[in-house]
């Protein structure tokens, strides 16, 4: 690994996206200011022009999700529009210009009620609520006059810092432009992770301090470690630079598949929401994670079995004799999908949700497990198909049965909570296989909201507890020699994923910008070397202490 070069100071916060990068710093431009309340002489004129300032905002999100080349950009986005043209929203809008308030003031309040109901409601509904942010600033900005918030252009590259980036904020990045991201909030899974990750931009959030740092200012970045070094000097960023681009470079000639030092195999498979999200160039052995629920958003009807069957097909085609799997509809009151019908709920991130939707529409699954069958009939690859959410083996073994009726061979199960991780040796008593889903095996077990900036700590994917957690998985996985892979962003980290390999995981499945610097973390570890770096991690007393140690012996 490339030596660090000393900093003058260090602020430290949690890498969401591994890499390194120097340049010069500058910040997100802050939000429009609000005026002084104006008296509203022409309600109608005003109800005018708050609605627009919405539509403006709504349009301008849509544009961006149109020219985003990314997938997973272009779904939160395409949700961030949906939201500016809600016609509850414009309601709430109208009902306070009605009530005196002036265009910019009205926005500012519906959106701030609004953003309140969301967090309320927690769950999906939650990490919605940041969203709002962004769309008061544009829609205020579009009342107002004003330019829409935007990126900084310094004419040169540079380091971006902000409060927080939204979705529409970070989609049209240029790489070779933009060096690095670096929030003051945010967590592991939140939309800036997401997509610094998806750009493969090195990136640090929930680092406090980091829009205090004067714009033009020298930084590095460390998207591994958290840490962000201020004031280091042009030469030092200079060297850091070349560093990171010489690295770039050698991970660029790496193929073949994962294995070990010493030989041992470590499948590198990919996590997609459709084909598009198929990368040219990226070899991978198969997909880890084909989130089924992208073909479901947004409608108001179910796909039909021949829009299902389709979508299966495309992805079992782009992988002829490779491993598929199939996640079945993750969604529910905490991923609403008005097809469903289900009610609210007090707190839907422990209510229906994955899984437990088949409770009370039995039918949607096996429409979903029909088509499946279907397409993987019709294909040269090995489809694997999985549920989300799973808790119990009684859960286990009915989703086992209904997916064997219909002549699908592979059947595995998500862990995402910890009863199906203490519970692991007899969930494979039912199931070929498990699949990790870090994200949320993390905000269960550590009873942290996932978009919580403050508990972002906590949802570290270093925790020795999760860790713990995974070990156990991958031990009843080896006893009954049955393969156990992670799914979750964690597998994304070089570094962490010679623990996983350590702890017994025989897959790592990630975005396809991740696979090369995991295949080269594999190959320059052997198996020993990854047992040493588990033991090092489940030793440790904080995810600080278990990643510096693991680091120590890089």
């Amino acid at each position: 690994m490339p030596e660090p070069v000393p900093a003058a100071e260090t602020l430290r916060g949690l890498g969401i996206s591994p890499g390194r990068a120097a340049g010069r710093v500058y910040r997100m431009a802050g939000p429009p200011l609000l005026p002084n309340p104006v008296p509203v002489t022409d309600t109608v004129a005003e109800i005018a022009r708050a609605v627009l300032g919405l539509e403006e905002a709504a349009a301008e999100l849509a544009q961006r999700a149109a020219k985003a080349a990314d997938p997973a950009a272009r779904d939160i986005l395409e949700a961030q529009a949906a939201i500016a043209a809600d016609p509850m929203l414009r309601e709430s809008v109208d009902e306070q210009v009605r009530a005196g308030m002036d265009a910019a003031h009205a926005i500012d309040t519906a959106c701030a009620h609004h953003r309140q109901m969301l967090l309320s409601a927690g769950g999906y509904f939650a990490e919605r609520a940041s969203d709002l942010d962004d769309i008061r600033n544009r829609a205020v900005a579009a009342a107002l006059g004003l330019p829409m918030p935007g990126v900084p252009s310094p004419g040169h590259p540079f380091i971006l810092t902000a409060d927080d980036l939204a979705p529409a904020d970070t989609v049209n990045l240029d790489p070779g432009v933009v060096l690095a991201l670096v929030t003051e909030k945010g967590g592991p899974t939140s939309h800036t992770a997401i997509l610094a990750r998806a750009l493969g931009l090195p990136a640090v959030v929930a680092c406090h301090g980091a829009t205090g740092i004067a714009d033009g200012t020298w930084v590095s970045v460390d998207g591994d470690t958290g840490e962000v070094g201020t004031d280091i000097g042009e030469e030092a960023a200079g060297e850091i630079q070349r560093q990171a681009l010489a690295e770039r470079d050698r991970l660029g000639t790496a193929s073949g598949p994962g294995r070990t030092a010493d030989g041992h195999p470590v499948k590198l498979l990919l996590n997609i929401g459709s084909v598009a999200d198929l990368q040219a160039g990226v070899a991978a052995e198969g997909v880890g994670l084909f989130r089924t629920e992208f073909l479901f958003l947004d409608r108001r009807t179910a796909p039909t079995h021949e829009e299902q069957t389709s979508a299966y097909a495309a992805v079992l085609r782009a992988f002829p004799g490779a491993q598929v799997v199939l996640r079945t509809l993750d969604a529910g009151t905490d991923k609403p999908l008005p097809f469903l019908g289900l009610a609210d709920e007090i707190n839907p991130a422990l209510g229906v949700r994955g899984l437990r939707v088949s409770r009370r529409q039995p039918d949607v699954l096996d429409a979903q497990l029909d088509a499946i069958a279907e397409a993987a009939a019709a294909s040269d690859a090995s489809p694997w198909v999985m549920a989300p959410m799973v808790t119990t083996p009684g859960e286990a073994a009915d989703f086992a049965r209904r997916a064997r009726s219909r002549g699908l061979a592979n059947v595995g199960a998500m862990v995402e909570v910890p009863a199906a991780a203490l519970h692991a040796r007899r969930l494979l008593d039912e199931v070929d296989f498990l699949s990790i889903g870090t994200n949320d095996l993390s905000q269960y077990t550590f009873a942290a909201d996932r978009q919580h900036g403050d508990l972002a700590d906590l949802l570290d994917s270093w925790q020795p507890a999760l860790l713990y957690l995974i070990a156990q998985c991958a031990e009843a996985g080896r006893a009954v020699g049955k393969p156990v892979g992670v799914c979750g962003e964690a597998a994304a980290d070089p570094l962490l994923a010679t623990v996983l390999v350590g702890l017994g995981v025989t897959s790592l499945s990630m975005s396809a910008r991740s696979v090369p610097a995991v295949r080269d973390a594999l190959a320059r570890h052997s198996l020993a070397q990854c047992r040493h770096n588990a033991e090092l991690a489940l030793a440790a007393r904080d995810p600080d202490e278990a990643r510096r140690a693991v680091r120590e012996g890089w």
